[in-house]
């Protein structure tokens, strides 16, 4: 039976982390050039947010 290789298995999932990080980067970097189109996931979320913020503030209990 052969002995498992360790160092390839941390040298894969290093790979792996990388690659994911570089992903994440570049979406990111991306963003911005899409922020107009229609549909974006992050869009009602930060709607929603904005509409509960001005009632927040409204509230003179919550102020106290």
């Amino acid at each position: 039976m052969a002995t498992p290789n360790y160092s390839y298995e941390k040298r894969q999932r290093e790979l792996a982390k990388k690659r994911k990080v570089e992903e994440k980067r570049q979406r990111k970097v991306n963003k911005p050039e899409g922020e107009g189109e229609p549909g974006e996931a992050g869009e009602p979320g930060e709607a929603a947010l904005d509409g509960e913020t001005p009632v927040e503030s409204s509230n003179p209990a919550a102020a106290s």
